[in-house]
């Protein structure tokens, strides 16, 4: 190796730590500082929770099935992968959502936000709150805004600004399938700052949301592409794995150590040496810890301000896809799906329609159902058996939509401790760290959707972001 190459090592795999080693690689090249950089994952495969199965003509995404259409941070990285030919929006026809509630489903009503009404009509007519609680709901209008500055739980502010009715039936069981969290313990600034900032500028939520309405959209990103200008989600036509197949095409020389991860850490005169699970040790000059914040946790735990990442706990949840004939159902199957409120008391959070959100998943005149299982606080489903995992769902799916058809084929993704949960507080102690990261750890990067945001998008800006505070701090050092 050139004593000149700057050692590089990236542990975690997924869309994060393939982002923070594109843009990593990009950044080294532009700048004329040679590099080994070494990527160091547990799994036997890149890409993480994105995965995409095609089975028979059917194509299953057995981690998340699509991204938010306008974060720039993605549009950003499909533009210079070349894959914006790649992309699939939703079915303009299939938009309807629906929420399980008291034995049907019944439809979102339109202008609805997480369970805040910027519309009134829709929201005077819907079934999913009762004339109480829509009153209650209407006093957001009249109440005042909150003045102490500390965080809260998301559900605690939710309740406070719009009632118990509206947290349970509407808000909880849409935020399942993005956290699949209890909503008492979730941080707000960890998840939706954005409403914090909305009560403290406009005192009312519904009213911050009118405002916001009629401002003109603004944009620090690329252009839309055309295709995400009428869509809120988007994915690629050959599932959201054409993403992580052509970002490992595209980054420079990088040696891959997989199957193994890290057991210890250590800094010493500048250079960080990491024993692997296999015994190896590799040194390095810099290194990003992609990885799930309980795994970071394990090389950080000498760092009293590192316990903050023991506090983020993560839930396992499953997802179990169905295949059928269209004969076989006798639903209109007219939207994208439905989520299940915590009170049903069903096994699945969620049902997506997916043949219907993404038209070319599934071979013509058949059907593909996508359902999830797990809560935060409520794993007794990881007991169960794949048959008795089926079984539950069917039995939730005969209920909800009045299936009974044996399906074609099932496909199980058991997603083990994958969905993290921000504590209250947790923005605030995630500061401290990185600052004491700075101070005593330099050349150290945290990044992943333990951190600073779950999406996909939010995991390539904190990978982006990370390699670029690295690059940085490595310049920073040579003209010491």
């Amino acid at each position: 190796m050139d004593n000149n190459q700057k050692r590089i090592v990236i542990v975690g795999g997924g869309i994060t730590g393939l982002s923070a080693a594109y843009y990593a690689g990009q950044l080294f090249e532009q700048r004329g500082i040679p590099v080994h950089m070494t990527l160091v994952d547990k799994s036997s495969r890149l890409g993480g929770r994105i995965q995409t199965l095609h089975r028979d003509g059917f194509i299953i995404e057995q981690g998340p099935d699509s991204f938010l259409a306008r974060k720039p941070p993605i549009l950003s990285l499909i533009r210079e992968l070349g894959l914006e030919d790649q992309l699939a929006a939703t079915n303009p026809h299939g938009k309807a959502n629906y929420i399980w509630h008291q034995g049907k489903l019944h439809p979102m009503p339109l202008g609805l936000v997480l369970g805040i009404p910027t519309q009134v009509t829709p929201f005077i007519k819907t079934g999913l709150v009762s004339v109480p609680g829509k009153i209650r709901a209407a006093m957001d209008l009249l109440l005042p805004r909150r003045r102490a500055a500390g965080d809260e739980s998301l559900g605690s502010f939710i309740k406070r600004r719009l009632g118990q009715e509206v947290l349970e039936h509407i808000t909880e069981p849409l935020l399942a399938g993005i956290y699949a969290g209890d909503t008492q313990s979730l941080s707000l600034t960890a998840t939706f700052p954005q409403f914090k900032q909305m009560e403290q500028t406009h005192r009312s939520l519904i009213l911050g949301l009118l405002a916001g309405k009629k401002k003109p959209p603004v944009s620090d990103g690329p252009p839309l592409p055309e295709i995400a200008r009428n869509s809120m989600f988007l994915s690629f036509k050959g599932g959201l794995s054409t993403l992580i197949n052509r970002l490992t095409e595209r980054i420079g020389p990088m040696r891959l150590i997989m199957g193994q991860g890290v057991a210890h850490m250590s800094q010493e005169a500048g250079v960080y040496k990491l024993r692997l699970e296999q015994g190896q040790v590799i040194e390095a000059d810099a290194v990003i810890l992609a990885q799930p914040a309980y795994e970071a946790y394990k090389l950080l735990y000498d760092m009293p301000e590192a316990r903050c990442l023991e506090q983020v706990s993560y839930a396992s949840v499953a997802n179990i896809a169905l295949a059928y004939k269209r004969e076989q159902i006798r639903h209109a199957l007219q939207g994208s799906g439905f989520v299940v409120p915590r009170s049903a008391g069903r096994l699945i959070t969620a049902c997506t329609w997916s043949s219907s959100k993404w038209p070319h998943v599934a071979p013509p005149g058949t059907v593909l159902l996508r359902t999830y299982v797990g809560r935060s606080n409520d794993q007794h489903w990881t007991q169960l058996t794949e048959q008795q995992l089926v079984a539950a769902v069917r039995a939730d799916l005969a209920d909800t939509m009045d299936i009974t058809a044996e399906p074609a084929f099932v496909e199980i993704t058991r997603c083990r401790h994958s969905m993290p949960q921000y504590p209250v507080g947790h923005a605030e102690r995630l500061k401290l760290l990185n600052e004491q990261l700075l101070k005593n750890k330099p050349g150290l990067f945290l990044c992943g959707a333990g951190y600073e945001g779950v999406g996909i998008p939010d995991c390539i800006r904190q990978g982006k972001q990370a390699a670029e505070l690295m690059v940085s701090a490595i310049e920073t050092a040579a003209d010491k």
